[in-house]
């Protein structure tokens, strides 16, 4: 009973955190910042978990399971819903390339150093010790791009900048999904090829599921139907990945992808309705990742100052790179890599999804890392955020 009512509690909350009038950066500035990364939620749950006051226990996370793998599948496919090719083709290469070079330095800066780390620290064998460290790399690489959509939507920004940060920061998933399918294919199994097995049928399960949905969706009018239709097949690909033991999030992704490049005209009404549910559904996600964290992981402790250290000096050194290489193309601030800093919850979902496919100590210290580093970097992005205001107003567009 306990369980329950904090979990309707925190169901309230997300509804709460997700209106349209606490989230307007023009009424409630403060409250906005707050409330759009959805970090507050990991705060929350990390505080209710069992690693601290224990208001839910271990039991309670294992029976939520299902809760936090539909959230997974939504999440995915959502992302996948966004690799709609005839938009992807519309973006010249240079944008392309700004996105993986922003990604690829933070993700090199962080993991070819902890790499080494935890090759020397623990008695892991050497792919799951460099996968692990991969993985870091991997939700290293990920930006998010909240301050730059609350910086146009108030004013303080010119929209062309803010939208030409969020679109780097929503193609450097790629890079985030890519290093976690390979840290699946070299931990989840016995051996590369039965991982690498896993991570294909996670991908097959997702692409037929999504075939399925546009058959389903094809001729649907009714919008309540197709709101139904869309939310069970989100569902379905979501359950069977769970039950299967695979990548909940790699198949929603490839459920999305396909429904995205055969769905047809239905593809943006599945986006539309699946768009209503994403962030509530999103907080509680990250509130029962929050669940998961062990605040007393000494080993984690160590690591995360070199983790947020690396990872920032990634991010400045690879914005200063795409800001070259993408001048030309996309209209960007003059100090990109600040505001690149915020890291926001796809991080989190990669490391509880590789969590529960590889428990262990090892994945313990990465999802800790993560989370903590998380919290730790959107405080770090709300002050670097204001420098990249500052910049912005100091150096009128011609300059950048």
């Amino acid at each position: 009973m306990q369980a329950l009512l904090v979990f309707l509690a925190i169901a309230a909350l997300s509804l709460l955190a997700s209106s349209r009038t606490l989230l307007d950066p023009s009424r409630f500035p403060g409250v906005a910042q707050l409330a759009a990364s959805g970090l507050l939620f990991l705060v929350f749950g990390a505080l209710l978990g069992p690693g601290q006051i224990g208001v839910l226990s271990v039991a309670d996370l294992d029976g939520l399971r299902p809760v936090l793998a539909l959230g997974l599948g939504t999440a995915g496919v959502i992302l996948g819903l966004n690799l709609e090719p005839r938009l992807l083709r519309l973006l010249p290469r240079p944008v392309f390339s700004a996105a993986l070079a922003h990604a690829g330095v933070a993700f090199l800066f962080v993991a070819v150093p902890l790499s080494g780390a935890l090759v020397l620290t623990t008695r892991l064998p050497l792919p799951a010790a460099v996968g692990g460290a991969a993985l870091l790399g991997a939700a290293a690489s990920l930006s998010s791009g909240h301050f730059a959509v609350l910086g146009y939507r108030s004013g303080r920004m010119e929209r062309s900048r803010g939208l030409g940060v969020a679109l780097l920061t929503m193609l450097d998933d790629g890079v985030g999904l890519g290093v976690l399918a390979l840290a699946l294919v070299l931990g989840a199994a016995a051996s590369p090829t039965e991982g690498l097995g896993l991570v294909s049928l996670a991908l097959l399960l997702g692409m037929l599921c999504g075939g399925l949905l546009a058959f389903l969706t094809y001729a649907l009018k009714d919008p309540a139907e197709l709101v139904a239709v869309a939310l069970g097949g989100v569902a379905l690909v979501a359950g069977a990945a769970a039950y299967l033991r695979v990548s909940v999030l790699l198949a929603g992704v490839a459920c999305g992808a396909t429904l995205a490049l055969v769905g047809g005209r239905a593809v943006g009404q599945v986006a539309r309705a699946l768009g209503r549910f994403e962030r509530p559904t999103y907080l509680v996600l990250v509130f029962l990742a929050g669940c998961h964290l062990q605040a007393r992981d000494k080993e984690a402790w160590l690591l995360l100052p070199g983790y947020v250290a690396l990872r920032f000096l990634g991010k400045i050194l690879g914005g200063r790179l795409a800001h070259r290489l993408v001048a030309n193309a996309l209209d960007l601030p003059p100090r990109l890599g600040l505001a690149l800093i915020a890291q926001g919850g796809l991080a989190v979902c990669l490391v509880v999804e590789y969590l529960l496919l590889v428990p262990g100590e090892l994945s313990q210290h990465i999802f800790d890392v993560v989370a903590l580093g998380a919290v730790i970097n959107e405080v770090l992005a709300r002050r670097a955020f204001r420098q990249v205001l500052e910049s912005h107003r100091a150096a009128p567009r011609s300059a950048a």
